[in-house]
C-alpha cells in the first residue's frame, strides 16, 4: 500500500523514555509504568531461561513480555523506521480513548473517503458512499482489511475543524499528542493511515501495542479473523460487509491474538503481533522484513521456548481479501 502525505508532519514530540533492550533497569521500569500491563503477573511467570537469539530477516525487531515490558529480544530496536499501516494502531487507540466515545454512532461514508483510496492506491474496506457505519464497524474496517477509507472516516469524525483537511490534520495532531503522552520520543505521525512518512522504532511500537491491548474493544477486534456486518445503504436497503484480517499469523501460530500488518515501499513488510500461551503474553514488532510471519514465529518461539515456527503453515486469505 502506498499513499502520499495528506497532512504535514506535526511538531516534534517531547522527550521521554525509550524501552530498554536488556533486563529491567530503573529507566525501563519507569517506561513499563507508563504503559501498565493488561494484567498483573507473578514474578515466577516471567522467568526466562537463557536462549540463543533467533536470526530474523527484519531490519528492526523486538520482543517484549506483555505484562512487564521486559525486552526479550532486540535488533536495532531503538532505530526509527517507516511503519506503514501499523500506524492505525495509534489511530484506533485515539478513537477508543476519546472521552465519551459512542461506538454505535453512525458515520455517513463520503465519496472523499473512496477517492482517497483511488488516488493513493491504498488498501480499502470498500466502503460505499452514503452508507452509514458505526464507529465500531469503522474500527473493524480500519484494523482488519486495513481500510484507508475507514481510517479517513474516523479521522474526519474525531478531528476538529471546519473542513475535512482541518479535521484530519487535527486528528493527526492527536496521534502525536498521544505518542508524547506515552513517551514515544522517536514516534511521529503525519497521516491518519500510515501512508505518509510515519515513523517509530520496534521498541516504541511494542510499547504502543501494550498500551492498546489494555482496551477490551481493541483486543476483540485485532484477534478477529473475519468480520461480517450490515449497514444502512444510501438507497434505503441494507449493505452487507465482510472484512478479512490481513494478519495471517492469526490462526497459523497457536495463541496469536493480534495485532496489525503494514506494507509500503519505504517501510517494507511490517507486523506488530501478540500471542498468549498459558499465563504468558508476548508482544513483538518486525519492521522491513522479507518474511515477517516467519520472523514473528521465531521470536515467539524464542519467548515461549517452543519450536512452532518450524512446522507453521500460514492461514490462507480468501482470494478477494486485501493484502497489507
Amino acid at each position: 500500500m502506498t499513499a502520499r502525505v495528506l497532512t504535514s508532519r506535526a511538531a516534534a514530540i517531547a522527550g521521554g523514555a525509550l524501552l530498554a533492550l536488556s533486563p529491567l533497569t530503573a529507566q525501563a521500569a519507569q517506561a513499563a509504568q507508563a504503559a501498565p500491563a493488561p494484567h498483573t503477573a507473578s514474578p515466577a511467570q516471567h522467568a526466562y531461561p537463557a536462549r540463543t537469539a533467533p536470526a530474523v530477516a527484519a531490519k528492526g525487531a523486538v520482543l517484549v513480555d506483555g505484562a512487564t515490558g521486559r525486552t526479550l529480544f532486540g535488533k536495532e530496536a531503538d532505530t526509527a523506521r517507516p511503519i506503514a499501516s501499523t500506524a492505525k494502531i495509534m489511530a484506533a487507540s485515539v478513537v477508543l480513548e476519546t472521552q465519551g466515545v459512542d461506538l454505535e454512532k453512525q458515520v455517513p461514508v463520503k465519496q472523499a473517503y473512496r477517492d482517497y483510496v483511488t488516488q493513493h492506491g491504498s488498501s480499502t474496506a470498500d466502503l460505499q458512499t452514503g452508507d452509514k457505519l458505526t464507529v465500531r464497524q469503522l474500527l473493524y474496517a480500519t484494523l482488519l482489511p486495513s481500510g484507508a477509507d475507514a481510517a479517513y472516516a474516523l479521522a474526519d469524525t474525531f478531528g476538529t475543524g471546519a473542513t475535512e483537511a482541518e479535521r484530519t490534520a487535527s486528528f493527526v495532531s492527536r496521534l502525536n499528542a498521544k505518542a508524547a503522552e506515552l513517551h514515544l520520543t522517536h514516534t511521529a505521525f503525519d497521516s491518519f493511515d500510515g501512508g505518509g512518512t510515519d515513523t517509530s522504532t520496534p521498541a516504541e511500537l511494542a510499547k504502543l501495542a501494550r498500551h492498546a491491548m489494555r482496551n477490551d474493544t481493541f483486543r476483540t477486534i485485532v484477534k478477529t479473523k473475519q468480520y461480517k456486518g450490515e449497514a444502512p445503504a444510501a438507497n434505503g436497503r441494507t449493505r452487507y460487509y465482510t472484512w478479512n484480517n490481513t494478519n495471517q499469523l492469526l490462526g497459523s501460530y497457536d495463541g496469536v491474538i493480534g495485532i496489525k500488518t503494514g506494507t509500503t515501499t519505504p517501510a517494507g513488510d511490517c507486523l506488530v503481533f501478540a500471542a498468549t500461551r498459558g499465563d504468558k503474553t508476548l508482544i513483538g514488532t518486525v519492521l522491513n522484513s522479507k518474511d515477517r510471519y516467519a520472523d514473528a514465529a521465531k521470536l515467539l518461539d524464542h519467548g515461549f521456548g517452543t519450536t512452532t515456527a518450524k512446522t507453521m503453515k500460514l492461514r490462507a486469505l480468501p482470494a478477494n481479501s486485501q493484502r497489507d
